[in-house]
């Protein structure tokens, strides 16, 4: 599977680091940058990058990275298509996919030793969407209000 990562100065070591790891895992690792370590580097044009190429190209998958992650996800979530979620832990890992068939995870890297982040990435990876209908109706709901504009109704 496609992954494009992305990433700031504070998640250049971990990005590096699971480019090596997804592509000994059979993946196709694409990195969006940076390509060297500069301590003032920004993440959006990074993280932007790797958050369209993974909406852009239906069952790819993005990874974006930085100190908290926080940054890295909301603007993961300004791209449309996009539903990027921070995950923290392992069961939020498998919830996002599980619930809200997330297309990208979002790390902080000085949040989480190397091994911790890789396997949050692991199980992002290899969880499926449940498709629920549920979850169904809420990715609809979002997706429509993305195209539109429309706020859902309230029941």
């Amino acid at each position: 599977m496609r992954v494009f990562l992305g990433s700031d100065h504070a998640g250049y070591e971990l990005k590096q680091h699971l480019v090596a790891w997804l592509a000994e895992s059979g993946h196709e690792p694409v990195d969006c940058g940076p390509a060297e370590f500069d301590p003032v580097d920004d993440y959006p044009p990074f993280v932007l990058r790797a958050a369209e190429r993974a909406a852009a190209e239906p069952g790819s998958f993005g990874i974006v990275i930085g100190g908290s992650g926080n940054g890295e996800a909301i603007a993961a979530n300004k791209v449309k298509g996009v539903r990027a979620a921070l995950v923290w832990s392992e069961e939020i890992a498998k919830l996002a996919r599980e619930h809200n068939d997330a297309n990208v995870i979002s790390i902080g890297a000085r949040m989480h030793d190397l091994d911790t982040a890789t396997r949050f990435v692991d199980l992002f990876l290899s969880t499926p969407f449940s498709g629920d209908e549920r979850h169904v109706r809420r990715i609809a709901m979002l997706t429509k209000y993305e195209r539109t504009g429309e706020l859902p109704l309230v029941p």
